[in-house]
């Protein structure tokens, strides 16, 4: 999977500034960037980014419920969403799979680290989705 276009979604406008220029500059990817679940949910549609990262906590949509959205539309819900989260107590594993979500970043993340990080959990799902049995 090739990625060129990112779409980050945080109600942080910090988070958003520091994401983007790590992913920009130092990733070379195309970020988009939308403020709420509302916003990202659009823009989803619209752009057709080749990952999602999404924080959890936004008010109005959270992110748990943006991601259940993202994953009911037909025409994104197999974009790879990977969740990022300042929680203290963030959730298990199995917890952001069952919702859909590939991965998790904890924030505060390292810009320096981000796209690193993005790509090292893109890489492992898809090495994981590679190797898992086919149902017949």
């Amino acid at each position: 999977m090739r990625i060129k276009k990112i779409l980050l979604i945080d109600d942080d406008p910090d988070a958003r500034r520091i994401g983007a220029m790590s992913l920009r500059k130092l990733g070379g990817f195309e970020v988009l960037l939308a403020s709420s679940g509302v916003e990202g949910l659009g823009l989803a549609e619209l752009a057709r980014p080749d990952v999602i990262l999404l924080d959890i906590i936004m008010p109005e949509l959270d992110g748990w419920t943006t991601l259940v959205r993202l994953k009911k539309i037909p025409s994104i819900m197999t974009i790879p969403v990977i969740l990022v989260t300042g929680r203290h107590d963030p959730p298990h594993a199995y917890e952001y799979h069952d919702a859909g979500a590939i991965g998790l970043i904890a924030k505060p993340f390292d810009p320096l680290k981000l796209p690193a990080t993005m790509l090292e959990i893109l890489n492992e799902f898809q090495r994981t989705a590679r190797s898992a049995p086919c149902a017949t």
